[in-house]
């Protein structure tokens, strides 16, 4: 592989290479949350960078994993820092400020990884868990782009002797490209999802570099082919059974996007500050000598200001009840977590893709320049944001409060 892998190559890749030396252990949740600063201290600097030449971060995500944040979720009787899940946000919102592709790509790994824990074996847990310990990274191969809704999934798997043989093609697969094991969502005869977790070098599996979005461009996603692709047993997980009963696993996946989302709008808004205080000019009508002066810039501020915190609010709050329903994982408290998580969910992206807009309207016209790249911030908002439609949030968190309807179990709830 080379040193700078670009976007969209339209290319098979090959695998990156297993870490040379195991990762960083993260101890507990003030680590965790100081190492995330750090690393976003570095990320941000070429941020603008990679994503305007299409740059994907191969360093910089190598020292991501190893500094252990990719298993900071792992819980202490497998060797992990079990920390909270509103520090887990709180990471991949400082991270996401930084460089918000960077944000993005453990979020499949946090999930599945989660779902080990949910409903893999004694012997799964053992045997994965100490590979994501070590800085192993899992890239996704869950969604499919040309199946009736996202839930219809295609691909499919049956068993051989000893081996499982899996065929289909996946899109959206963040991560995969640089990821040393892929989970690959398939249906079992009875159309119920598995996670199998396969070998990045397996043969017939296949990543090809072919994401074009105009945002989120260096997220290392693309296509994923599954071409009589086998694997033991022993790395099927019946993730399936996580949405039959109440668990955390759908609040889970969603407070990390969530997170990304904080991200986005954090790193936007300091951009916008910036920018004003030394770019911007003040308006004519305005009177003033600086454009940081503006009565209507002070007032627009204030207002993103107060979103922007309105939404971090409720994102540590998410956070808070998905603790709560993986301690005690009851109808009540899962129910609970995935309204609390549907709330974040609707202002991370509201604020997310206002403070793109603002960014302009408040710096000025010199602020669409392609030397400055600030468009990337609405274009990352805009794609990640996508994930999942906010307006079915607000018919959820209606239902709950008046009718006291839990929100449907999957992924996207």
């Amino acid at each position: 592989m080379s040193l700078i892998l670009k976007v969209n190559s339209q290319q098979a890749e090959a695998a990156v290479p297993l870490p040379q030396q195991p990762a960083h252990i993260i101890r507990d949740d003030v680590e965790a949350i100081a190492i995330a600063h750090q690393l976003a201290e570095t990320f941000a600097r070429d941020a603008a960078l990679r994503d305007r030449e299409g740059i994907l971060p191969l360093k910089e995500l190598d020292a991501f994993s190893q500094s252990g944040l990719w298993a900071m979720a792992v819980p202490k009787q497998y060797g992990g820092a079990g920390v909270s899940w509103a520090t887990v946000a709180k990471v991949i919102a400082i991270i996401s400020a930084a460089d918000s592709a960077l944000g993005q790509l453990p979020q499949n790994h946090l999930a599945g990884v989660a779902h080990l824990v949910e409903d893999g074996s004694e012997t799964q847990k053992q045997t994965l868990l100490a590979e994501v310990l070590a800085g192993l990274r899992w890239g996704n191969a869950f969604s499919e782009k040309n199946s009736p809704t996202v839930a219809d999934f295609q691909t499919r798997f049956h068993r051989e002797g000893e081996d499982v043989v899996i065929n289909g093609e996946k899109f959206y697969a963040t991560g995969a490209l640089l990821a040393h094991r892929i989970h690959a969502v398939a249906l079992d005869e009875q159309n119920r999802a598995h996670l199998i977790v396969l070998d990045r070098n397996t043969p017939g599996l296949t990543v090809i570099n072919n994401w074009s979005s105009f945002g989120q461009r260096t997220t290392a996603s693309g296509t994923v082919l599954l071409e009589n692709v086998r694997a033991p047993v022993s790395r099927v997980i019946p993730a399936y059974q996580a949405f039959e009963r109440p668990t955390a696993a759908g609040p889970i996946s969603q407070i990390i996007q969530a997170a990304v989302d904080v991200g986005i709008a954090r790193g936007t808004i300091e951009d916008t500050l910036r920018f004003v205080r030394e770019r911007s000019r003040p308006w004519i009508d305005s009177g003033q000598q600086r454009a940081s002066d503006d009565h209507f810039t002070l007032a627009a501020v204030g207002d993103l200001k107060i979103r922007l915190h309105a939404a971090e609010a409720l994102l540590w709050r998410a956070g808070e009840a998905i603790d709560r329903a993986l301690q005690q994982p009851d109808e009540l408290q899962v129910a609970e977590a995935s309204v609390a998580t549907a709330e974040a969910k609707v202002l991370t992206t509201e604020i997310a893709i206002l403070a793109g807009n603002k960014l302009f309207e408040l710096a000025g016209t010199r602020s669409t320049l392609q030397e400055y790249n600030l468009d990337r911030h609405w274009r990352n908002a805009r794609t990640h944001t996508l994930h999942d439609p906010v307006r079915w949030k607000y018919y959820h968190v209606g239902n709950y409060y008046l009718n006291g309807t839990p929100p449907p179990r999957h992924a996207w709830s």
